[in-house]
């Protein structure tokens, strides 16, 4: 991990991940598929290595969350799992969601990672300390990005953006430690 070091420096003052869903935590397809009884249901993946990481975040006492315009059970269900602190689902307008989420955690922007891939995340990612698109962002977004992963939505993107954030506030040697992997 060898960063900008404008990057790393964002990155050590992060209190808060906040994701997109789509094309962030998964790779953005979304698959609809007849359960038993004839109805539509949506399903989508979740890259288990990204899960692990985001757990690692909360370990460290950082905090996570999602702001996605799609309405998921699965989405509900993953962030259950993965004890996020918010979680918020059907928004397309993502500002008035990240103002309340300052408000009520007493954050400031500098204190907030937003990662995205389409021209919605752009106004948040307007306004945290660390902008990140991933891999397979739209070439809009990744313009306006402090940083752009190597790994794309839902094959490690989020991981890469914990490592990021963890390596820069001194954590990651000891992950690595505790998993006897230095």
């Amino acid at each position: 991990m060898n960063p900008d070091p404008n990057v790393r420096e964002r990155a050590a003052k992060i209190k808060l991940l906040l994701m997109d869903v789509d094309g962030v935590m998964t790779n953005g397809k979304l698959y609809h598929v007849p359960d038993g009884h004839g109805n539509v249901v949506e399903t989508k993946g979740f890259d288990s290595q990204d899960g692990i990481a985001l757990q690692w975040m909360q370990w460290k006492g950082l905090q996570t969350g999602v702001i996605s315009g799609r309405e998921s059970v699965g989405t509900a269900e993953r962030a259950r799992q993965l004890k996020m602190n918010y979680v918020y689902q059907g928004h397309i307008e993502k500002i008035p969601i990240l103002e309340e989420i300052m408000r009520e955690g007493k954050l400031r922007a500098d204190e907030i990672a937003y990662a995205g891939d389409d021209l919605t995340d752009v106004v948040v990612m307007h306004r945290v300390g660390l902008a990140i698109a991933v891999a397979n962002a739209r070439p809009e977004v990744k313009r306006q990005a402090h940083h752009v992963t190597q790994a794309v939505g839902g094959e490690g993107a989020a991981r890469e953006i914990v490592e990021l954030i963890l390596d820069a506030q001194g954590y990651w040697a000891e992950i690595l430690e505790h998993y006897e992997s230095r």
